[in-house]
């Protein structure tokens, strides 16, 4: 009988600096078929995705410490990783306000998990 090797799961990046929310993000990610990836502010995610060539969906949040938001990652990667596709979320920023990088979409906190896993489901088929 022939063996197969289960199927890769494609890696997402979380990027939240709450644990709770944290969390529930791993848990979203991980639910919809992917292989969640946990970065703890932006300096993490950097970190992570320097060592990471794998990573081409990344989910952050904008509120974060350090003086590196969301927003700043988002730029910082669509300089450094352009194939790298970003969610960018907040409870706290509204769309109208922020300047979005190129090809990066925002949900408004509290966001609705189906629509946000269908973002990374269209973004993982043009990776």
């Amino acid at each position: 009988m022939a063996q197969y090797a289960p199927l890769k799961r494609q890696p997402v990046l979380v990027v939240e600096d709450e644990p709770i929310l944290r969390m529930a993000a791993l848990d979203m990610v991980t639910d919809a078929g992917f292989d969640a990836i946990e970065a703890t502010d932006a300096t993490d995610a950097i970190r992570i995705l320097e060592s990471r060539p794998d990573i081409r969906i990344v989910f952050t949040d904008v509120d974060m410490p350090r003086g590196v938001d969301g927003l700043k990652l988002a730029s910082l990667i669509r300089d450094r990783w352009p194939p790298i596709h970003v969610i960018v979320t907040s409870g706290k920023v509204e769309i109208g306000r922020m300047k979005l990088p190129a090809d990066c979409v925002f949900f408004g906190k509290p966001y609705d998990e189906r629509r946000v896993v269908a973002e990374m489901h269209r973004m993982s088929v043009i990776c």
